[in-house]
């Protein structure tokens, strides 16, 4: 029998992202650096989350007993150990291995790949948010270096397109986190703000259900508006830019608003499942997003 490929299967997962990770316009080396990038971020995440391929492959790359390989803490201490190869020897696992090569080309730091890591411990011991400023701090580890590698990977770093990037990646782990409401509630995680889910008079147990109430409607419907409001304050980044990485920016912030729109169409009820747009949806976003960005510029 066939063994399955885990670094494979974690790649395949992009298929389920909002936006286009390395969309076929891009010139090759981009796509090839942001699979790289896209491949070292999904792991880390299902390290974190405990979605890794059976088999425990990905534990015998990076040197991890068979009986610590369910210790998500020691994987994400292996995981770093074999990060930080990439930048000063040679790393072990297939991922981080495709990922040197990136690194080397585009000049990387180590910073925005650490703080990913970062964010995947903070959710093995932080399960609640009390504040939408600390929600934000989360996101500034668990979204904004994302953003930060794609302007590294292009050679477009400023000051300015990182401040908007870092606005349209906080809205898109926003977003992602209204969709999955359910799901990380199943998680034993809820990045919902506490003192929001007071205000709206929602409780743990009122998640839990199959449908939301008019309360954790209004919860969500507050929170979108949020991260609508984040996605303008970073779209400018689109028409700071040319060429094909002008379609790839608009395609993210595309999928955020296209994944907004099924939200709201949802009636911004999420707890059946997440709302997703559909590709005309995303498609009809991306022209509305480059329209503008031609009307701003």
């Amino acid at each position: 029998m066939r063994t399955a490929n885990p670094s494979r299967a974690t790649l395949d997962k992009a298929t389920d992202e909002n936006f286009p990770v390395a969309p076929f316009f891009l010139p090759r080396a981009w796509r090839d650096d942001l699979m790289a990038v896209y491949g070292f971020a999904r792991l880390v995440d299902d390290i974190g989350d405990g979605d890794l391929a059976p088999g425990g492959a990905d534990a015998r790359h990076l040197g991890v007993a068979a009986a610590d390989a369910d210790d998500r803490l020691v994987m994400l201490d292996a995981f770093e150990a074999d990060l930080r190869r990439v930048f000063d020897g040679t790393p072990r696992h297939p991922l981080l291995m495709a990922l040197q090569p990136t690194v080397r080309r585009c000049a990387l730091t180590p910073e925005p790949f650490l703080g990913l890591i970062a964010a995947n411990r903070q959710d093995q011991r932080v399960r609640r948010y009390e504040t939408y400023e600390d929600l934000l701090a989360y996101c500034e580890l668990s979204a904004n270096p994302v953003g930060r590698l794609v302007l590294g990977i292009t050679g477009t770093t400023s000051p300015e397109r990182v401040r908007r990037s870092d606005a349209i990646c906080t809205a898109l782990q926003i977003v992602e986190h209204l969709q999955d409401v359910k799901e990380d509630l199943g998680r034993d995680r809820i990045y919902l703000p506490a003192e929001d889910m007071s205000r709206f008079h929602v409780t743990e147990a009122d998640l839990a259900v199959p449908t939301g109430s008019a309360s954790v409607r209004a919860l969500v419907a507050f929170e979108a508006e949020r991260a609508g409001s984040l996605l303008n304050e970073g779209t400018p980044l689109v028409g700071s830019v040319h060429g094909r990485l002008k379609l790839l920016l608009a395609g993210f912030v595309a999928g955020g608003r296209a994944a907004l729109d099924a939200v709201a169409a949802a009636g911004h009820d999420v707890l059946p499942g997440p709302p997703k747009p559909t590709k005309a949806r995303l498609m009809r976003e991306v022209g509305a997003v480059l329209r503008r960005a031609r009307r701003e510029g």
